[in-house]
């Protein structure tokens, strides 16, 4: 017996890697998406492998480090899949570092920098190597990655799930899930990022723990160093803000003086979809189908993407 069809909806990191499990386990998928890859939200992100403005902490644990295996997989072919494992520091202010919250599931993971490496301006910090990817790269690999195994996408916009023609959905419309659905727990983090002409920085860095809707880190990506960033809280707009983008430069260029004259190659900003708590669960609509929903990751999106998208795929029936 043939297996039912499910249809994803959703074209960003977790619409994809969702569909490419499915399609990789046999099952006849179609991804539905308005956008193209490279012009979603999770395009934009900078993107570091780190549990970050998601809830609740200890499933996004659990995914975060279900998913680090793959990608640290992935990493052994970087121009292929945009994916590399690089050394980096979680700089911080204080003279005793903090650890992160997740530290403890992961020991060994990071390591106290010594007097020697603390960057420009700050008294400690950790030294780690973490999967940064390169996300226009790696969505295009994801794509090429659910065609080959047989997966099939669409360019079309849906205004609710009524409209997904399949008997399996499995909804991965991120932000966009606070019409379809609807769901209004769903509210946008605005992320603002600078993209400049990287002049030598081959480290990133990331300023633990963030100082309010505005922080500070450096992503050296081959297509060029990306400055961040913000984390504005309802804040709908997708223009970039010449003041904070301004802002964000001054902040980098504390750290690395060059900065604050390196040309400036693009400005980023994407819409973070968060909600007080991830929402990965089954639920049987009013016509009798079985929609599975995978979106609110916030700002791991990439960080959970295996992980959550392996288990949106168990809640499916078999066949």
């Amino acid at each position: 017996m043939a297996r039912a069809e499910a249809l994803v909806v959703g074209g960003g990191v977790s619409g994809l890697t969702t569909a490419v499990v499915l399609a990789e386990s046999g099952r006849p998928v179609r991804l539905v998406s308005d956008r193209a890859p490279e012009h979603t939200t999770s395009a934009v992100a900078g993107a570091l492998w780190e549990p970050y403005l998601a809830e609740p902490r200890e499933r996004v644990a659990d995914w975060a480090f279900a998913t680090l295996p793959e990608l640290t997989e992935l990493a052994r072919r970087p121009a292929e899949t945009g994916v590399r494992l690089v050394e980096g520091v979680k700089a911080q202010r204080t003279a005793d570092p903090v650890p992160p919250w997740w530290l403890p599931r992961l020991p060994g993971a990071l390591r106290p920098l010594g007097p020697d490496e603390v960057p420009r301006g700050y008294r400690s910090g950790y030294a780690a190597t973490m999967p940064l990817l390169d996300m226009p790269t790696y969505l295009a690999h994801l794509e090429r990655r659910l065609v080959a195994a047989g997966g099939t996408v669409e360019r079309r916009r849906l205004t609710s799930l009524a409209e997904a023609d399949a008997p399996l959905v499995v909804n991965c419309s991120g932000l966009g899930a606070r019409e379809l659905v609807p769901d209004r727990q769903l509210r946008p983090i605005q992320g603002q990022l600078v993209v400049v002409e990287n002049p030598g920085v081959e480290r990133w860095l990331v300023v633990e723990p963030t100082d309010g809707e505005e922080n500070v880190y450096l992503f050296p990506q081959p297509f060029g160093l990306v400055l961040g960033g913000t984390a504005l809280r309802d804040r709908w707009a997708t223009a970039p803000d010449p003041e904070l983008a301004a802002r964000v430069v001054a902040r980098c260029a504390e750290i690395h003086p060059e900065i604050a004259t390196a040309r400036v190659l693009g400005h980023r900003v994407g819409l973070r979809p968060a909600r007080p708590a991830v929402r990965l669960e089954a639920e049987r609509v009013r016509d009798g189908r079985l929609v599975v929903h995978n979106y609110g990751h916030g700002g791991c999106g990439v960080t959970v993407s295996w992980a959550c998208a392996r288990e949106a795929a168990g809640l499916l029936p078999p066949d």
